[in-house]
């Protein structure tokens, strides 16, 4: 009798299919807590050494999960009723990356640029490192000339004393 030949699975075993789905949630739950900005949640799915990082955000990568709420709480300021809305995931490993689209109105001030009242909506890419079933790491990644042309600010206008 001969007998069939073993085949790894690799990657199509359920417990991996069943992680995959398990870590996609993670980060669908990440995004329902940052949307309704409930800072209180987020430990669920947030690691205390939570690391964030942006070559789009200016200064050193977030490095824990208050200084990534800091930072939310900064982007509130600016955009009040800012939402992300995924589009696709795609889950490997321990890594979920998301294409989403940033939309919100800017009625307060970026810094030193003063609010302009104009909505926006920008692609984003970003993605996700599990770790013990919560999110340890983010890489994101967005074209700030995107928000700054709807904003009415890209190209600069020109400076004080210049002609148009």
């Amino acid at each position: 009798m001969r007998k069939a030949p073993i085949l790894p699975a690799i990657g199509c075993a359920p417990d991996s299919r069943a992680q995959l789905k398990t870590n996609k949630e993670i980060v669908r739950r990440f995004g329902e807590i940052s949307n309704a900005a409930d800072w209180e949640a987020l430990p669920e799915v947030v690691t205390d050494a939570f690391t964030r990082h942006s070559a789009a955000t200016e200064g050193p990568p977030v490095t824990s999960r208050d200084q990534f709420i800091e930072l939310q709480k900064e982007f509130l300021v600016s955009f009040p009723d800012q939402r992300v809305t995924p589009h696709e995931m795609v889950a490997e490993g321990d890594l979920v990356a998301v294409r989403a689209t940033y939309s919100g109105t800017n009625t307060g001030p970026m810094g030193d640029i003063p609010a302009t009242g104009k909505t926006v909506e920008a692609p984003f890419l970003a993605i996700f490192r599990i770790e013990d079933g919560r999110i340890a790491e983010l890489w994101v990644e967005w074209d700030n000339v995107v928000m700054l042309r709807q904003m009415g600010l890209f190209p600069p206008p020109p400076a004080a004393g210049q002609p148009e």
